[in-house]
C-alpha cells in the first residue's frame, strides 16, 4: 500500500472519530445542562403572569413575580392595590427540561416564552439568572414600600460602581450605585430584564466590591 495513501486514510479516520467524540461530548453536556435547576426569566402573554404563578405553585415549582402597590379606581373609590410591577414577566426556578415539557404538554403554560441573549460568537442563548443575584433581587423587590422603585432597564444601562450594603434590612445585598436623573440609587439589575432600586442607602453602610 502506498504510504501516502495509508497516512491520509489514518488521518481521515482519526479526524472523523475525534469529530464524533467532540459532538457526543457536547451533546451529553447540553443534555446535562438542560437538567440543571436555574432561575429563568420568562415572558408571558396577555398579563397572565399571576395565573401562571398559581399553576406553578400547585406543582411545587418556585417562581417570583415582582409586585408593587399602584393606585386604581375601584367601586369604593381610588385605592392602592398590589399588582405586578413589570407586566408579562415571571421568574421560574426549574430546569430547562421541566419548563420545556410544561410548555409542550400543559396548555396553561403555553403563554410562557423563554428570553434570550446573544453570545460573543453570535449564538442565541437562553437567559438565566445566577442564584445569588436572584436572591438579592428578590430580597429587594419583595419590599413593597416607597423606598423601593422599579426602573426601566434602559434607564439603568451602563451600570456604575459595585458595592455591598453592610447594615440594615438589606445587609449583604450587592448592587451598584448609579445616578439617574440627578438622583443616586442603589440598583440591582438583571440585564435586559428588570431593575429594582433602593432610593436611599447611607454612604457609611456601603463598601466597594
Amino acid at each position: 500500500m502506498d504510504k501516502g495513501y495509508f497516512y491520509t486514510a489514518v488521518a481521515i479516520f482519526f479526524t472523523f472519530h475525534f469529530s464524533l467524540f467532540t459532538f457526543l461530548c457536547t451533546f451529553v453536556l447540553e443534555m446535562e445542562s438542560n437538567k440543571v435547576i436555574r432561575w429563568y426569566p420568562m415572558r408571558v402573554t396577555y398579563h397572565r403572569e399571576l395565573k401562571i404563578k398559581e399553576q406553578l405553585d400547585t406543582l411545587g415549582i418556585d417562581s417570583f413575580v415582582p409586585m408593587h402597590y399602584d393606585l386604581a379606581d375601584t367601586s369604593d373609590g381610588p385605592r392602592k392595590i398590589l399588582v405586578p410591577a413589570i407586566h408579562n414577566l415571571i421568574f421560574v426556578h426549574a430546569s430547562q427540561e421541566v419548563l420545556t415539557r410544561l410548555k409542550m404538554h400543559r396548555k396553561e403554560f403555553e403563554p410562557m416564552r423563554y428570553m434570550t441573549s446573544t453570545s460573543a460568537d453570535g449564538h442565541k442563548e437562553l437567559l438565566h439568572v445566577p442564584d445569588r443575584q436572584m436572591e438579592h433581587f428578590i430580597r429587594v423587590a419583595s419590599t413593597q414600600d416607597d423606598s423601593i422603585i422599579f426602573l426601566d432597564v434602559r434607564d439603568s444601562a451602563n451600570l456604575g460602581r459595585r458595592v455591598r450594603i453592610t447594615a440594615g434590612r438589606f445587609k449583604g445585598v450587592e448592587g451598584v450605585i448609579k445616578r439617574i436623573k440627578k438622583n443616586k440609587f442603589f440598583l440591582i439589575q438583571i440585564d435586559g430584564v428588570a431593575a429594582v432600586a433602593i432610593t436611599y442607602v447611607p454612604a457609611d453602610c456601603l463598601v466597594p466590591l
